[in-house]
């Protein structure tokens, strides 16, 4: 037995593929007789009858299938060796490795990621949502270089910097009655239908607290674990919430906002490893989301 050519490994493949002879040939950019040749030269070199001929049509075999699994397979395999080599050339630019809960992964960080990559039109980015501690674990693992945190760990191996995020403001449907006022307090938010978040989230305790030192109830009608979902039922008109501006980008200009009172801060925080794999790269994200975090899509008033 002779080992097959890469050619006519080829030719296996496209007949299967193509179903006809005559569209592997064009596919291998070949004559019809040339395409015919190399799949008779496979079977003579192996062994094996790869095909039957049916009213002039070859119909694979099951030896030629499990054969052309097997050249998938290693074909494959050569694929991502390519998409390796690719890999490793973008790495001679640099590649970040970024992180953000999904409260910031929609319009913040892509306001974020579009100035660092004006900065640096060359470097290849990994942008990765998760949960604030997957996300911290991934950090102290040193998988991610920069990663966007409700709440950070204390930690001896890793940078935490409390983003300066403005005030959490009252988001209402457009046209809503309490439009009417330039400024919201627990008073005026009380038995307004409310979409809270999720009762064991940072967001929903915060807000909690200031209701109950002023001695009012919210009116749930709805609760959800993420900002997007609970952006979209306020936008749907399904009630009025209580967020970190940041986090509502996503219906930037679909809801209304007013500033809350008294003043309440949904902290977000930015970690990365003490020692990054690109520190430089890192730095300039890191003043990225700086610039971004002060200049909201949700502003205090509309």
């Amino acid at each position: 037995m002779r080992n097959p050519s890469l050619r006519q490994l080829e030719a296996l493949m496209a007949v299967i593929e193509a179903g006809t002879v005559s569209r592997a040939a064009e596919a291998l950019r070949i004559s019809q007789p040339a395409a015919s040749k190399l799949i008779q030269d496979l079977e003579a070199d192996t062994g094996l009858q790869l095909f039957e001929r049916d009213s002039g049509r070859l119909v694979p075999t099951g030896r030629g299938m499990r054969l052309y699994e097997e050249v998938e397979r290693i074909f494959g395999g050569v694929n991502q060796l390519a998409r390796a080599v690719d890999a490793i050339r973008r790495e001679e630019h640099g590649h970040l490795f970024v992180g953000a809960m999904p409260a910031l992964s929609g319009p913040f960080m892509s306001r974020v990621v579009a100035s660092f990559q004006a900065r640096h039109p060359n470097v290849f980015l990994s942008v990765e949502t998760l949960a604030s501690q997957y996300l911290t674990e991934a950090v102290l693992l040193r998988r991610l270089d920069v990663a966007l945190v409700i709440s950070g760990l204390e930690h001896p191996s890793m940078v935490v910097e409390t983003l300066q995020t403005p005030p959490a403001v009252v988001v209402l449907p457009l046209g809503h009655r309490l439009c009417a006022k330039s400024e919201l307090t627990p008073e005026d938010v009380a038995g307004e239908p409310f979409v809270a978040f999720g009762p064991s989230g940072m967001t929903r305790r915060k807000v909690d607290a200031v209701f109950k030192a002023h001695e009012q109830r919210l009116n749930v009608v709805i609760e959800a674990t993420s900002a997007p979902n609970v952006a979209e039922f306020v936008a749907a008109g399904i009630g009025i919430t209580i967020a970190d501006p940041l986090s509502m980008e996503f219906v930037a200009g679909r809801v209304a906002v007013r500033p809350f009172l008294p003043a309440l801060y949904i902290e977000n925080q930015m970690i990365r490893p003490v020692r990054a794999r690109n520190s430089g790269l890192a730095a300039d994200f890191v003043e990225e989301v700086r610039a971004a975090v002060q200049k909201p899509m949700i502003p205090s008033v509309q």
